[in-house]
């Protein structure tokens, strides 16, 4: 086990160099003093590009900025997630007084409220002026600042959509206050909670009491998770805690897997294009961004359309590969699968002919094609 989480880190690590992080300072006129910030932008960022990207911002960034930029990185690089923008706050100095609340209301004052000002009219303005980011926002915390991240939520219009609260050192009624809130909020909102079995014992006790009201919550505007880990401190938590978070906050944008293609895809009462169309305007409306067409989704609802017989949507799914993929050779790929379909076994062999002079695939190549093109004439000859 030990072996696995060693190489674990080193492949996070070694993924992380891909995404260098950038060193900025920022003068707060709320706290009257500067914060230097770790940012991560996406390996491709480019700032004419229009794309937005979600803003990941990740309190007690001297220590926890690394593990989420490096599984960000890691797991965008294989198409689970979006590309992300993500933000660190270095507060090894000042975490005491950032995250301080009275203690009669248990809300934030003094360098607290300071704290709590400077993120919310401060540095999101800052980076939104910097780089493309989208309204989607994920705010990330352990121990003190997991508690302090709550208190976003409590605004009329809460700034981010996505809460990731590890081991949480929880303010007396904070939550009564969590219960109170998430079970009357409007927005789509995901929240993740996580201890485990060898965290500390007084704030595994409130963490548990606090999962046992928050999953009886019954607001279909909440997407909320909950994760006990065995064979896990309050330390080693946060490197298990990060990925099953993001794979929470980002289930709908995750490709299409075996589970879905069943459960979901199969039984869909419309066509498997329809499905497809709605699951990209679904990841669109929830995240506030577009997400490109990716090839494993294609073939996942092209396997759904053969499974039916269903020629018409495949013939959709094909014109849509072309529009998306004009210079691949997935367009002549699907294409020609239609011509197949319909008999036209000329029309598909030329397809597939002229498919060799386009640019390959993740999954189509030219042996594929010529592959392709053999069974056309096969086909033809009978």
């Amino acid at each position: 086990m030990n072996k696995y989480y060693t190489f674990l880190i080193v492949l996070l690590f070694s993924f992380g160099l891909g995404a260098q992080a950038i060193y900025k300072t920022i003068e707060s006129e709320k706290l009257q003093e500067s914060r230097e910030l770790k940012i991560q932008l996406p390996r491709n960022y480019d700032p004419e590009n229009k794309r937005t990207y979600p803003l990941v911002v990740v309190l007690d960034g001297d220590y926890l900025f690394e593990p989420v930029a490096g599984n960000i990185d890691y797991q965008a690089y294989w198409e689970d997630i979006p590309d992300c923008i993500v933000v660190g706050i270095n507060q090894s100095n000042t975490r005491e007084d950032d995250f301080y609340y009275d203690e009669d209301s248990f809300l934030p004052v003094e360098d607290g409220a300071a704290f709590y000002e400077f993120l919310a009219s401060e540095l999101i303005q800052f980076i939104e002026k910097e780089y493309n980011t989208s309204n989607f926002r994920i705010i990330i915390g352990h121990d003190l600042s997991a508690n302090f991240l709550n208190y976003f939520l409590f605004k009329d219009k809460p700034l981010f959509r996505s809460y990731v609260a590890l081991s949480p050192d929880l303010a007396p009624e904070m939550t009564t206050r969590l219960n109170d809130r998430l079970t009357d909020i409007e927005q789509k909102t995901f929240y993740y909670l996580a201890t485990a079995d060898a965290d500390i014992s007084f704030l595994k006790q409130s963490i548990n009491e606090s999962d046992s009201k928050l999953k009886l919550i019954t607001n279909e505007n909440l997407s909320y998770n909950f994760d006990s880990f065995e064979d896990a401190n309050h330390y080693s938590l946060v490197g298990r805690g990060i990925p099953k978070a993001l794979n929470h906050i980002f289930s709908l944008y995750k490709p299409i897997n075996g589970k879905e293609y069943k459960e979901k895809i199969i039984p869909y009462e419309g066509s498997p294009y329809e499905y497809l169309v709605k699951k990209y305007e679904d990841i669109e409306f929830f995240y506030g961004f577009e997400k490109k067409l990716i090839e494993n989704d294609i073939r996942a609802i092209a396997a759904a359309c053969n499974k039916r017989d269903d020629l018409e949507s495949l013939d959709n799914l094909a014109k849509l590969v072309k529009k998306e993929f004009p210079n691949s050779m997935l367009s002549a790929y699907y294409m020609g699968m239609v011509n197949e379909k319909e008999g036209n076994y000329k029309k598909a062999l030329l397809r597939y002919k002229a498919g060799l002079l386009m640019e390959p695939s993740q999954y189509i190549d030219k042996e594929i094609m010529l592959e392709k093109m053999y069974e056309a004439q096969d086909a033809l000859k009978k």
